[in-house]
């Protein structure tokens, strides 16, 4: 409950919009900059109008149409923030534009319905598919079941947040944990839908139940020593430190904790981290890259020129969105995008494509049956020149691309957790094969 006199998260969040309004000079530098306007279709649109229009849309929720296809195909890239010469952060002036039809659009009880909806898809594909991989041993590891309302007796340095649908890939949370084991780190583990940051009723233009979702959830973060929070997801970090954190902070005075990705996080501890990178990894990589968190994949290359062995090759292909299911706005360009790296990966004779994020992994990881080098995660990569492995069942499970089969291979887990076969064979369908925007050959 809020104090009675503090003033609510939707009112301190609009005054913080109006901020940012009153500051954008219009001068256009961000549509400029923009990877989105080209693939939106949008490109003789002078970008003073651009710009102007979300200003309008963001106020009232009508604008020109060009300004809401803008909008609409923010992919959360970020170089807009870089651009902009005002303090201005246009990536959150999209986001409020988007609420603002949104809400212009659809009345709240629908809004509200949506954003619900939106939130049991989520949990129940996280659920799922973490329980067809893992034993109630290892959830609990990664802050499920009964370690979810746990707290330990003394407060460790760190919270290291997991957002929810790295769940879906255990093997690079459970990595993320042992790399930080063997770095002496303290650390609490937290997420899955119990912690959820709120995007989900942000994307169905739910402003009060965004607040009161990452408000819920920011006051379980808030329990380190250092108040520092380590997160994984880079949606639920744009969500916090662009969204959340800075609206609590107006509306209260401070803010519980600062939020740090896990592989700036990492960099941050290189001379640290170097001593145990000491086997071997005699391979020829390159990095998928998205930029929308900034220092991430500069802190990434970093890190893997760091292992010995490894030989680290440049694609030279385009760097866009947040992560690549915020490319999925523009779901043509993105097939385009992705079949244009796998081409150039094969042409440069890598041994193995290495993504970062989570969603990168799900969307990928299928290919690796048709070209002729692995696709892994980053931290699969430390992990094996610090002597640490877990096994990459989802990559094994997809690779099956048949339902029927996978959730036979599942049928232990299926029974010890007491899910409903039909219900996992569901989600399987929907959620693991169907997560795979450029299809598979043949």
């Amino acid at each position: 409950m809020l104090p009675v006199d503090e003033t609510s998260f939707e009112t301190v969040l609009g005054e913080r919009v109006q901020d940012m309004l009153d500051a954008c000079t219009r001068c256009g530098k961000c549509v400029e900059v923009c990877p989105s306007v080209v693939p939106a279709g949008i490109p003789e649109a002078k970008s003073e109008d651009l710009i102007g229009g979300i200003l309008d849309l963001v106020r009232t929720g009508n604008g020109p149409e060009t300004s809401r296809e803008w909008a609409a195909s923010c992919m959360l890239s970020g170089e807009c923030i870089k651009a902009c010469d005002y303090g201005v952060n246009p990536r959150f002036l999209l986001t409020m534009a988007r609420l603002s039809v949104a809400k212009a659009d659809k009345e709240l009880a629908e809004r509200r319905r949506q954003g619900v909806e939106r939130y049991r898809e989520v949990s129940r594909g996280v659920t799922m598919l973490s329980r067809l991989q893992l034993d109630t041993e290892v959830l609990e590891r990664l802050g499920q079941k009964s370690a979810s309302v746990s707290m330990p007796t003394e407060p460790a340095d760190f919270v290291f947040y997991t957002g929810c649908n790295v769940l879906k890939t255990p093997h690079i949370a459970l990595l993320a944990l042992d790399i930080m084991d063997e770095l002496s780190i303290s650390y609490q583990v937290m997420g899955g839908p119990s912690h959820c940051c709120g995007i989900s009723q942000l994307k169905a233009g739910d402003a009060e139940m965004t607040g009161r979702m990452g408000s819920s959830s920011m006051e379980k973060l808030s329990h380190s020593r250092l108040g520092q929070v380590i997160t994984w997801c880079p949606t639920c970090y744009v969500q916090f430190t662009e969204n959340i954190l800075p609206t609590v902070e107006r509306q209260r005075g401070s803010r519980p904790f600062e939020m740090k990705p896990f592989m700036r996080f990492l960099r941050d501890r290189l001379a640290q981290l170097r001593p145990h990178l000491q086997h071997r990894v005699d391979i020829r990589v390159a990095l998928h890259k998205h930029p929308g968190v900034a220092g991430v994949v500069e802190a990434a290359t970093e890190i893997l020129k760091m292992v010995p062995g490894i030989e680290l090759v440049d694609l030279h292909q385009p760097a866009v969105g947040l992560q690549s299911v915020h490319v999925g706005v523009l779901p043509k360009f993105k097939r385009e995008l992705q079949l244009r790296e796998l081409e150039a990966a094969r042409d440069a004779g890598v041994d193995a494509l290495v993504a970062v994020y989570h969603s990168d992994h799900r969307e990928l990881c299928a290919h690796e049956r048709d070209w002729p080098f692995r696709i892994i995660n980053i931290l699969e990569v430390i992990g094996e020149s610090m002597g640490l492995h877990h096994h990459d069942r989802y990559k094994q499970l997809k690779l099956m691309h048949d339902a029927d089969q996978i959730v036979t291979e599942c049928s232990d887990l299926i029974a010890r957790h007491s899910l409903d076969p039909n219900d996992a064979r569901d989600v399987v369908v929907r959620v693991l094969l169907g997560d795979q925007p450029l299809p598979l050959r043949g």
